[in-house]
């Protein structure tokens, strides 16, 4: 009798095994879904739609990105943490709902390792210190004499764990009252600057150049080890007396945990080869966004050090769980 339990454990065991096999070698069945945390009109939606785009084509059915914004990306990550892991949903993640969601708050909703599954890494973003035009500062160094001189009075919107850690950073550093005016996502930040309604953010090219290049936007300083080619004549943070971040800031496309292998490699294979083609590349790098891929197994691993790393990056300015 044990004997027969055992093989019919063994049966079910292989059936399940073949049948996941099975279905991994017949995905996609259906349209896939690419989930973000920031609603329309900055630089993760622009990327994600050049992707998505590419990969209907070579996977043949739909991929489509939804937005899902708010609550600094626990929204969306709550939300592809819970879904069926069958391949057809994923989430292209910056570094805040990976990082900041995890790290700064008491009760996160999901685990960063455990309950999503790597699939591969995406690139990195540019970002740039910009501020309202008539704001009467020209860089850095008069922008914090100004902060200095009229405390409470400057509002920096924030819609990120770069943005929020960048001027918590600067505040205590510099030692400069300013206003956290917080945002769900990069374009409404922008909106309210453009408005007059907030002074400074940090945001990324493909919200800033063209209202930079019109004169609606002031830079100041890239957050980058080296100045962009697209705009050489902005000083980096660390040129400019701001401070810098060793911290990463990137993104990255996870599928809810346990996703099976076999899909994890393909749809990774898949996005690098996408990432590699010129057409691809030259739209998205036009926006001021640096692609780099990986292996779901590399992803992994630069998981866990980002971890440490942000977690450094949180405790050296103060910032704690709440």
């Amino acid at each position: 009798m044990i004997l027969r339990s055992v093989l019919r454990l063994l049966g079910v065991l292989t059936l399940a095994v073949f049948s996941t096999l099975a279905g991994a070698q017949n995905w996609p069945t259906k349209p896939i879904r690419i989930v973000l945390q920031f609603p329309p009109g900055g630089s993760t939606d622009a990327v994600a739609r050049v992707l998505a785009q590419a990969l209907t084509t070579s996977l043949g059915q739909p991929v489509l990105v939804e937005n899902r914004p708010g609550a600094d990306g626990a929204i969306a990550g709550d939300f592809v943490a819970r879904a069926e892991p069958d391949g057809h949903t994923f989430f292209l993640a910056s570094n805040t709902p990976m990082m900041q969601v995890p790290l700064l708050k008491k009760n996160p909703p999901y685990d960063p390792i455990k309950s999503f599954t790597p699939v591969s890494l995406v690139g990195r973003y540019v970002y740039v210190l910009v501020a309202q035009p008539s704001l009467p500062v020209q860089n850095a160094a008069e922008l914090l004499a100004y902060a200095r001189n009229n405390p409470g009075k400057l509002n920096y919107g924030s819609y990120s764990g770069v943005t929020n850690l960048m001027f918590t950073r600067i505040k205590s550093e510099a030692k400069v009252d300013m206003n956290l005016i917080p945002y769900k996502g990069e374009g409404p930040t922008i909106t309210d600057i453009l408005g007059g309604h907030v002074q400074l953010t940090y945001a990324t090219p493909t919200s800033t150049l063209p209202h930079i290049r019109d004169g609606k936007l002031k830079p100041l300083a890239v957050l980058l080890p080296a100045r962009s080619s697209l705009l050489p004549q902005v000083p980096t943070v660390a040129e400019a007396g701001l401070p810098t971040l060793t911290a990463g800031t990137w993104a990255a496309l996870y599928g809810p945990a346990k996703l099976p292998p076999e899909i994890a490699t393909r749809m990774s294979r898949e996005l690098n080869a996408a990432m590699a083609r010129s057409d691809v590349r030259d739209r998205i790098e036009k926006q001021g966004f640096d692609l780099s891929g990986s292996t779901p197994a590399e992803l992994g691993s630069f998981m866990v050090e980002q971890l440490q790393a942000w977690a450094k990056a949180f405790s050296d300015a103060g910032m704690q769980p709440e």
